[in-house]
């Protein structure tokens, strides 16, 4: 490594850092694998392996003009696993990488796979219809791809704002942050920006739910405006029987770094790890990390 190649011959960056289980990270639009740094340097020091890869058309990867359907992308997670010779692994996807996840899980039959993560994810389906009546306004969707026509620099200045929950007043994130997302985003190219975006907004994810047949762990902001919890994180709750869902009162859509080490401790004890040195959260947390290890209790959902 560090590339490996695609079924189609697309070239992908892969980090694979540490040994033992692996968990397999695979970043939102339109960042890269970096954005999972301090969660794989977590992963790597607490005994397991890290495995995260820029996705086709991002970061460090080749910028085919084609193959940002999630068919495709599900194959070069496949082709990931292949490569990494990655077994009993679990997916964690953020945001757009979730549906890479229950993609894979449909279309690969959940092949070498012990667990699930969905993280502010857009599965199972972002668009507002009739049997949908808590997505996004289909407008808003559309918009996306007209504003980053029209000003790519501009659009994105203004949604990484939405993306880490900075307001007029307070702000999560520094400005170093928000200046790091625009390079992330500049790593790409226009075509995949474009052609992603219309595929996490528009694909029908829940046909693929019935495919997850292993632990499944959600997180979700409830204060998430650019993916918002009621037509994603919490249907998808409803409707995956082995899924936990945890409630992150307040947090944005980039809870990922804005709430990077509550999430971090949410992760190493759902893969059943209790960090050596035991940070303390809050009592809430402390009875969500309980229930992680003790599955039989019911679900916490604030």
């Amino acid at each position: 490594m560090p590339y490996i190649k695609t079924r189609d011959g697309t070239d992908l960056y892969v980090k694979d850092w540490g040994s033992g289980r692996p968990v397999v990270l695979i970043h939102g639009w339109p960042l890269s694998s970096d954005s999972w740094d301090a969660q794989a340097m977590a992963l790597a020091e607490s005994g397991f392996r890290a495995i995260a890869y820029d996705r086709r058309g991002f970061g460090r990867s080749s910028q085919p003009f084609t193959g940002y359907d999630y068919d495709t992308l599900s194959d070069d997670l496949a082709d990931v696993l292949e490569a990494t010779g990655a077994q009993d692994a679990t997916l964690i996807g953020f945001s757009m990488g979730g549906g890479e996840v229950a993609r894979y899980m449909s279309r690969h039959g959940g092949k070498g796979v012990v667990g699930a993560g969905l993280i502010s994810s857009v599965v199972p389906y972002m668009p507002q219809t009739d049997d949908n009546p808590h997505g996004a306004p289909v407008d808003q969707l559309t918009g996306i791809v007209d504003g980053i026509k029209a000003d790519r620099y501009g659009f994105f200045a203004t949604f990484f704002k939405q993306f880490f929950g900075v307001g007029f007043i307070s702000s999560p994130v520094s400005n170093e942050t928000l200046d790091w997302a625009q390079q992330q985003m500049s790593m790409a190219g226009l075509k995949p920006i474009l052609a992603c975006a219309e595929s996490f907004a528009f694909t029908d994810f829940r046909p693929d739910l019935s495919a997850f047949r292993v632990p499944t762990l959600i997180v979700h902001g409830t204060a998430d405006k650019t993916v918002p919890i009621d037509p994603t994180g919490r249907a998808a709750a409803a409707a995956i029987g082995q899924s936990q869902l945890v409630e992150y009162d307040g947090a944005p859509h980039a809870l990922t770094l804005t709430e990077s080490d509550r999430f971090t401790r949410d992760l190493l004890t759902f893969l059943g790890h209790r960090p050596a040195v035991d940070v303390p959260g809050t009592v809430e947390e402390e009875v969500q990390r309980e229930q992680f290890l003790h599955p039989q209790l019911a679900p916490i959902v604030p």
